[in-house]
């Protein structure tokens, strides 16, 4: 009796579980729509303005870009930004970021670690990083939930002003790139510099008419590149939790509908074992006081 009490507590216990599991999931789902649905919409605002970089990058060799954002510095100061979750419960999603966190600190500790800053933007990667022995470059984990492009920008604003500087030599960044909801994947980035990718065989067509010139309209375009592209990762890294936190929540509701029919089996094999050796007893008795 006392197995069938603990088997039905169980029972209980992981249906109540279940539909906890079964409400985050629900959560993550809705949040994930919506999340979905921004960063797909600013995707293509940001690689249109990369392509209007690229193409004004392309002019005639005379015609020199002076813009301290596209200039490479030998590396002597990085600054490392990588963003994950503030809580648990979705899967490796944290975990896959500070392994990638830790392996990007690992190819500049030479420089030592005065020279390597690091911007956690969650709670969990903020623990990463001090329990690398670093202090965090400050509490970004009030903003981790609620992406913004203002955020975005003050942030990413520092880092370019930094950079300007040449107080810092790069900047990277980490975090999960969306994909589907079953599959995110982790991506270390170059920032800054900002690396304008001429495609192959593609040349500067002279036909375009640039006003005011492309001096002006470069150092406009391109510090608008920057913030947007940071609040993109923002918003990618949000997109991706949800995903993750879904799928995990998804998992965990299946295995205790599992382990719930696994139990309940357990659960009536014993009982019917306890009423056939009651059966029993009562047989046995019945013939003792037969032959008495």
């Amino acid at each position: 009796m006392a197995q069938l009490k603990e088997i039905k507590s169980r029972i209980q216990s992981v249906k109540s579980t279940q539909k906890i599991t079964s409400a985050m999931m629900m959560i993550s789902s809705a949040r994930l729509v919506k999340a979905q649905r921004l960063v797909q919409n600013l995707f293509p605002y940001e690689q249109r303005l990369y392509r209007i970089l690229q193409l004004l990058s392309m002019g005639e060799e005379e015609e020199t870009i002076d813009s301290p954002f596209l200039q490479t510095h030998t590396v002597k100061r990085v600054a490392i930004v990588a963003f994950s979750s503030n809580t648990g419960l979705a899967g490796r999603f944290n975990d896959d970021i500070g392994e990638e966190l830790k392996k990007a600190v690992a190819n500049y500790i030479s420089l030592g670690k005065e020279n390597i800053l690091l911007y956690p933007i969650g709670e969990k990667v903020m623990k990463v990083v001090r329990n690398m022995g670093f202090e965090p470059q400050g509490d970004y984990s009030g903003i981790r939930e609620t992406p913004s492009y203002p955020n975005a920008q003050k942030i990413a604003g520092e880092l370019m002003e930094m950079y300007r500087k040449k107080e810092i030599d790069r900047v990277e960044l980490i975090y999960h790139h969306f994909l589907t909801k079953g599959r995110q994947v982790v991506v270390n980035e170059s920032f800054l510099p900002i690396e304008p990718i001429i495609p192959d065989g593609e040349k500067y067509v002279p036909n375009y008419i640039v006003e005011p010139d492309r001096k002006t309209i470069l150092g406009q375009l391109i510090p608008k590149i920057l913030k947007v592209k940071f609040y993109t990762a923002h918003i990618d890294s949000a997109t991706s939790e949800h995903a993750a936190r879904m799928t995990a929540m998804r998992i965990a509701t299946d295995n205790a509908d599992d382990l719930t029919e696994e139990l309940t089996r357990q659960y009536n094999k014993l009982r019917q074992q306890s009423i056939t050796d009651e059966l029993l007893d009562l047989v046995g008795g019945s013939f003792d006081n037969t032959g008495g």
